[in-house]
């Protein structure tokens, strides 16, 4: 099975799409197949099944918020700056053109079993999100002992979990001034 042939990555791309925009449990294989299009054996032979098929759209979503948090972190001139260019690059997430909220969230909603592969990809990304974000404060701070390196990193993903959802009901202007705020008040509080 080449697992970058054209019709994997087209499924994949308009699985994505689709979920993102309507839910998960929303869209349907025929759906998926009728808007790729594939045949029902290609969707087969490249993801055993749709749950297989939200896994990868998960993955991808995650490959691409790692790649994003690494470009703006090594950009950065100093560990507080990577965590206002982590936050600037959420909030001006907030007002790209087809926002839904977090993919990641919403996949939660979706799939609550602790147990279920969906779930387990969303715990997977949530980690990896929580561990950068602590060793960002870490180096803020410049301690790794500092019990502040994991509240403050915890604290900013209870932010950008709001900011998420309050931003795709509420608009993104209001949200991302409110979360540029609670950034530096994180900032702030680790300096101590």
């Amino acid at each position: 099975m080449a697992t970058t042939s054209g019709a994997r990555e087209r499924l994949l791309t308009t699985a994505s799409e689709l979920f993102y925009r309507d839910g998960i449990r929303a869209v349907g294989v025929e759906r998926i197949l009728a808007e790729a299009p594939a045949t029902r054996a290609t969707f087969y032979r490249h993801f055993p099944s749709k749950e297989d098929l939200v896994v990868a759209y998960l993955r991808g979503v995650d490959a691409t918020t790692r790649a994003d948090v690494q470009a703006v972190t090594e950009a950065a001139s100093s560990p507080a700056d990577a965590v206002r260019a982590v936050g600037a690059a959420l909030v001006d997430g907030l007002s790209s053109p087809g926002f839904h909220g977090c993919a990641f969230l919403k996949a939660a909603a979706e799939y609550p079993g602790p147990d279920d592969p969906v779930r387990r990809a969303v715990v997977e990304h949530r980690a990896w999100y929580l561990a950068t974000l602590t060793d960002l404060f870490a180096q803020v701070v410049g301690s790794e002992e500092s019990p502040e390196p994991p509240r403050a990193a915890a604290h900013f993903l209870m932010m950008r979990d709001g900011a998420m959802s309050g931003a795709h009901l509420d608009g993104p202007e209001h949200v991302g001034e409110a979360f540029r705020r609670g950034v530096e008040g994180l900032l702030t509080a680790v300096h101590g």
